[in-house]
Formats: structure tokens, C-alpha cells, sequence
């Protein structure tokens, strides 16, 4: 899939305390595929992965998130770690901007604890799910259908469990980028082809 998703901008929401992998595997996957990917954080510099609860690897912020627009970007990501989550969640701009993916009907993939920051938005209620099962009465508590799958599609929501699922994971999020890209341009092919009607003219003075 390389070069298939060039000129795409996909934003990955983050803080200190994110589950290393399900934030470096699914940015990978999306560069090799020609995307920029942007890392959106609560403050400037580095932040500080993890793995198995123990500080890993290192990543630097991009963009604060009070700084960025939804409308900039044709994707969303959330990757887990039980603190990540939890406190974005408590951040009111990381919370708007994950709700205006959701309102705008893009592409948000979460993984592990990352729907929590969903949960948050109100943005789970009527849609199924999965997540780490650490947090599945929360996800029914907000109204969603939670299932215990490698990966659940609803929509334009791809949903994980965990590191184990992450091949999955990553593959459905760039099918589903790709897919997206492909019904904009068909939808832009469409408005060209057949432009809308000229206003019809008003009545004439006898």
C-alpha cells in the first residue's frame, strides 16, 4: 500500500504514559503508505511511551492539540496505556477535537484504552465496539455495544484490544483510509461531471 494515502494528514492524540507500540506501529504504517501523520499533545517536547507498564520509548510532539482543527485532518488515532487515555480524557480540548472526528463522520481507529477518550466525548453511545476488557462496563456504561474482537469495524470507528491485535489493527485503518480517499474522489468526479443547474430564470413582464 505504499504511496496509496499521499497527501492524506492523519492526527495521533497522545500523552505521557501511551502504550509505545499501538502509537509507533500504526505511524509506521501510515508513513509507508505515504500519509502525514502528525502527533497532537497536551504540551510541547517529548512524550513518554510505555510497555508492559514500564517507561519505553520517546516521542515528539508536533502539534498542541489547542493549536490543530479536525478539519485539517482526514483521520484520527488513539492509542492506549491505561494513563494516556484517561488523561486526555480529563482535557477538554483533547476531548473536543477527538469529538469533531466523530461529528465529522472521518476515519478515528482507537486500540486498548484509547476509546475512553470517546467515552468522554459521548461519542460510543449507539455503536459497537471493542477495547481493552479492562474497560468494557465503561464503553456500556456510555452506551455502546461491546464485542471481544481482534478488530471491530462500525462505520468509519475501527476499534482494538490490544498490541496482539495490531496487525489487524493497522491493516483496516489504511483499508479504510484508502476507501474514504477513494469515495472523495469519486464524489469530486461526480460534482465535476454533472455541476449543478444554472438558476432558473424568473417570471417575464408580459
Amino acid at each position: 500500500m505504499t504511496g496509496s494515502l499521499n497527501g492524506r494528514k492523519v492526527a495521533v492524540l497522545a500523552t505521557n504514559g501511551f502504550e509505545y507500540s499501538e502509537l509507533k506501529e500504526p505511524v509506521d504504517a501510515l508513513k509507508e503508505a505515504g500519509a502525514d501523520v502528525r502527533i497532537v499533545s497536551l504540551q510541547p517536547g517529548e512524550i513518554q511511551g510505555i510497555t508492559k507498564g514500564e517507561p519505553s520509548g520517546t516521542v515528539r510532539v508536533d502539534d498542541l492539540v489547542t493549536a490543530v482543527d479536525a478539519k485539517d485532518f482526514d483521520a484520527l488515532i488513539l492509542p492506549g496505556g491505561s494513563k494516556n487515555p484517561r488523561t486526555l480524557s480529563e482535557n477538554s480540548d483533547a476531548v473536543a477535537f477527538a469529538r469533531s472526528f466523530m461529528e465529522s463522520d472521518k476515519p478515528v481507529a482507537a486500540i486498548c484504552h484509547g476509546p475512553l477518550v470517546l467515552v468522554a466525548a459521548d461519542a460510543v453511545k449507539g455503536r459497537t465496539l471493542t477495547s481493552t476488557p479492562k474497560v468494557k462496563d465503561e464503553m456500556e456504561a456510555a452506551g455502546a455495544s461491546w464485542v471481544d474482537k481482534t478488530v471491530s469495524v462500525d462505520q468509519k470507528l475501527v476499534t482494538s484490544r490490544s498490541p496482539a491485535d495490531l496487525p489487524q489493527f493497522c491493516d483496516k485503518l489504511l483499508s479504510m483510509l484508502a476507501t474514504a480517499i477513494d469515495e472523495r474522489k469519486l464524489d469530486k468526479t461526480i460534482e465535476q461531471s454533472f455541476p449543478a443547474s444554472d438558476p432558473m430564470p424568473g417570471p417575464t413582464a408580459l
